[in-house]
């Protein structure tokens, strides 16, 4: 490094420094502040009927598991098992998990075929409140079944800064 590549570098440090405190002065430093996510069960309405459309949903044959007391939202475990032999004529397509006040209402959305075995997905999710999940199956017929569950959080995940 020359001493011309020196005195570059220190004018460089000094512009960034002197303009830093300017927008400082005059108050243009950039705000932080913390909310909640903002989603309503609405919005999770809306993206059911994405992937759903006009089709009926029916209770059955789908178990959402997940604790129903959690500490940590950032953290939660969920096991979905749908009851279905799997077969290449009888098979679940996909899996999905929902919940109502995260930022993004759609969690996850598994496609499965029949060579998968078993229908079960496992995962951990992050919660940003007590609310419900509802667990979503489409079978290779055309069909939709669900469960729902309420999960109560402790201490919230999903904050978002603006």
């Amino acid at each position: 490094m020359t001493q011309h590549d020196d005195h570059l570098h220190a004018t460089r440090r000094r512009f960034l420094t002197d303009a830093a405190a300017l927008a400082g002065s005059l108050g243009l430093g950039l705000s932080l502040t913390l909310k909640p996510a903002t989603a309503t069960p609405a919005t999770m309405q809306a993206a059911l009927k994405k992937v759903v459309g006009e089709a009926p949903l029916q209770k059955g044959k789908v178990k959402l598991d997940v604790p129903p007391l959690v500490e940590n939202g950032n953290v939660v475990p969920v096991t979905v098992t749908v009851d279905s032999p799997m077969t290449a004529s009888d098979y679940v397509k996909a899996i999905h998990i929902f919940n109502e006040k995260n930022p993004q209402p759609n969690v996850i959305g598994a496609h499965l075929g029949p060579r998968a075995g078993r229908a079960t997905i496992s995962t951990r999710i992050r919660l940003a409140d007590t609310q419900n999940l509802t667990a979503v199956a489409e079978l290779s017929d055309g069909s939709f079944w669900t469960d729902s569950v309420q999960v109560i959080v402790t201490l919230a995940a999903c904050v978002e800064s603006l």
